[in-house]
């Protein structure tokens, strides 16, 4: 399949990168930002960058409303560290969400957060004196902390139960029964809710999921300063219903006088970013095996726990070409990375010609989840990264053995 979306001088630009190394493409985070920012304008909700998918802060002015030109009105966080990143980095809203906190978290996040989300009642009243004081000293400036609620609608529309936060026995978010026993409406001082059903779905999803968190919690969404709508919105992917979106955010801003927020983090960064690879050596193991200087363990692990096949690029004489299903194309192979897991493997393809060592490939979207999970396991050195102006690399960063040492003791 030719690509024509792709720069014709791309895959040679990608031969003068290290390898391996993942390569931001700023034109497209530019484009996906402009898509969020015709929703925000078109329905006055404010949309967080999700740092759990993507935290590449040399491209934060990109997106950042506060720390550049982009039109994202902060980000949510899952850790200290990433509100930290946040705080530092982006600017403007942070927002924090995990399952539990410490105190330890709760004297960090009452220096660098924004709103602060609770998943239990215990844990917002365990943590509320200490908030309160905190709102009650200086802050240098900072808006008092918000607290907020994680509900679960218990409404599935995520088919792979790994990433279905509503499956059977999911610790993320209250139920109504839970939320219930604690009386009607809302606790005292809670001043928003934040619900998360999705993970790569359409609006359609989101308007069922809407249907049923207001059936099951509208007396508590009145009277909220804020409501959260969680991330899994892939606003940016060809397709997407924008104006269901938008109809679905007006009518509950209308409805509940709320402010809405959004935090997607595959819509950010979709299809914004590569990782570039070669080839050491094919060997016959059955069949033939290419075998990668990248590693699905340490690189993509979503490959292997999604898990899912990702799309790969390579050059052929009339230029650019995606690799095809096994049998597709002349030649078939297996794709596989160099840690010793015996199922370090990508997928199996097909090529024009069989592959060689030295040749390098392309694996696309990249951008997202890969490039914050990757880990250093056999020792197997991260790649590298760098950014892609639409004529050039610039690379940003090498890693070595100190970053392997540095993380143990």
């Amino acid at each position: 399949m030719p690509c024509p979306d792709f720069p014709s001088n791309f895959l040679l630009e990608a031969t003068r990168t290290p390898s391996p190394c993942f390569v931001l493409d700023e034109a497209r985070l530019a484009a996906n930002a402009a898509v969020l920012d015709n929703v925000q304008r078109r329905t006055g909700a404010r949309i967080l960058l999700a740092l759990k998918a993507f935290a590449a802060w040399s491209v934060f002015p990109l997106l950042s409303r506060h720390k550049g030109t982009g039109p994202l009105w902060g980000v949510c966080a899952s850790s200290v560290d990433e509100a930290r990143l946040g705080r530092e980095e982006f600017g403007g809203e942070v927002h924090a969400y995990a399952p539990a906190w410490t105190e330890r978290e709760i004297d960090e996040l009452c220096g660098l957060a924004d709103h602060i989300v609770f998943n239990s009642i215990a844990q917002w009243q365990k943590f509320r004196p200490k908030i309160a004081a905190c709102n009650g000293g200086d802050r240098g400036g900072q808006k008092p902390v918000s607290c907020g609620l994680r509900v679960n609608p218990e409404h599935s529309e995520v088919t792979t139960p790994l990433y279905d936060p509503c499956a059977p026995g999911s610790r993320l978010g209250m139920r109504q029964k839970d939320f219930d026993a604690n009386g009607p409406g809302a606790p005292d001082g809670i001043d928003g809710l934040h619900f998360h059903t999705l993970c790569e779905l359409g609006a359609d999803a989101l308007a069922r999921t809407l249907a049923v968190v207001e059936k099951k919690f509208a007396g508590s969404l009145r009277g909220r300063a804020w409501i959260n709508m969680g991330g899994g919105h892939h606003i940016t992917k060809p397709g997407y219903d924008i104006d269901l979106l938008c109809r679905c955010l007006t009518s509950w801003r209308e409805r509940y006088g709320a402010q809405l927020y959004l935090e997607p983090g595959e819509a950010v960064a979709l299809d914004a970013g590569w990782l570039a690879a070669t080839v050491l050596d094919v060997v016959d193991a059955d069949m033939p095996v290419a075998v990668l200087d990248v590693s699905a363990a340490c690189h993509t692990p979503d490959v292997l726990e999604m898990p899912y096949r990702p799309r790969v690029l390579y050059a052929e004489p009339v230029g650019t070409a995606r690799a095809g299903l096994p049998g597709e194309k002349a030649w078939s192979c297996r794709l596989a990375g160099k840690s010793c897991l015996a199922g370090d493997v990508f997928g199996e393809y097909s090529f024009a010609a069989p592959l060689t060592e030295g040749q390098r490939l392309v694996f696309e979207d990249m951008a997202i989840y890969s490039m914050v999970k990757t880990t250093t396991f056999n020792g197997v050195r991260l790649p590298s990264i760098g950014l892609w102006d639409g004529e050039g690399f610039r690379l940003q960063r090498e890693f070595g053995y100190a970053d392997f040492r540095g993380r143990l003791s």
